[in-house]
């Protein structure tokens, strides 16, 4: 039991509460554009809940793969930094060659998933492990690696739309801007804890390249873009009321944890960054759905 604990916290599994909603509003969406007139989304096709089942395995195999992988490929500067110091493979708990192998089998395990979903999530899911992957690099030459994040995150709505349909939509790609520039910004805010560590050590983030008060800045204009990505798909799906009170709670707390972070008080980013966007992302998952299957 403790080997699965640690395993968990290794990837830290907590941390799914932030693309996986999204997913869900992928999913749901799908469901309900390409129902017939008058049909309800509950019990509408037999095949849905195993569908649902692959694409929850899909997202926890994926994103385990690519923190797993993370974590190993940066165990050293792990090591060397007071605050990632505790982290399972530099503190002895998950030997490096253990994570690796970690890595392979959620790899395989996404790859099998999609087989048994459609043909076109199969072909696209080594560019989504390449996408989710390849983040890890990234801080060590690009400022942009807050960005890649919000990529491979992003593609939950599109796979999980992708994975009912088969077939690639505007509005599945509005919630995934969203996601880029909401998940690019809270990353920005998270990162502030390690302007100072990732100077000194080569590595890029934009609290390094900027500042803490510039940082903040631009993610507040990433958080203002991500608004807007939700404020066009609501008008552009032709979404009911109860989406948007999912949008103002959404909104909501993307004011609150700029209001709670300072360059010079970082005291809560970790309320921000989990509670805050933890809150934002699966209420306005559940007003959305609510909103597609009440307004059928």
């Amino acid at each position: 039991m403790s080997t699965v604990k640690n395993y968990l916290s290794l990837v830290k599994f907590s941390h799914t509460i932030f693309a996986m909603p999204f997913a869900m509003i992928g999913f749901f969406l799908a469901i309900s554009r390409n129902l017939a007139p008058g049909e309800s989304i509950v019990g509408s096709n037999q095949r849905l809940p195993v569908l649902l089942a692959l694409v929850i395995a899909c997202m926890i195999f994926a994103r385990s793969a690519a923190m797993a992988f993370n974590r190993w490929l940066d165990q050293e500067f792990d090591g060397r930094n007071p605050r990632t110091a505790i982290r399972e493979i530099p503190a002895g708990i998950i030997s490096k060659n253990s994570a690796l192998r970690f890595v392979i089998f959620n790899c395989v395990a996404f790859i099998v998933c999609t087989w048994f979903i459609n043909l076109i999530c199969f072909f696209l899911s080594p560019v989504a492990l390449l996408v989710v992957l390849g983040y890890s690099y990234t801080k060590r030459f690009t400022a942009l690696c807050h960005l890649i994040l919000g990529l491979g995150l992003s593609l939950a709505p599109i796979g999980a739309y992708l994975a009912v349909t088969g077939a690639f939509s505007l509005l599945p790609i509005l919630f995934s801007m969203s996601v880029i520039f909401w998940v690019s910004g809270f990353d920005i805010i998270y990162a502030l804890q390690d302007e100072e560590f990732d100077r000194s050590n080569d590595l890029y983030s934009i609290p390094a390249a900027l500042g803490k008060a510039k940082a903040l800045n631009v993610s507040s204009l990433l958080h203002v873009a991500s608004g807007a990505a939700v404020l066009i798909a609501g008008f552009y799906g032709g979404f009911g009321w109860l989406y948007w009170i999912g949008v103002a709670v959404f909104c909501g707390m993307l004011i609150y944890q700029h209001s709670i972070v300072k360059a010079n008080d970082l005291r809560r980013v970790n309320l921000a960054f989990m509670t805050a966007n933890g809150i934002a992302s699966v209420v306005f998952a559940v007003f959305v759905i609510s909103d597609l299957i009440l307004n059928r």
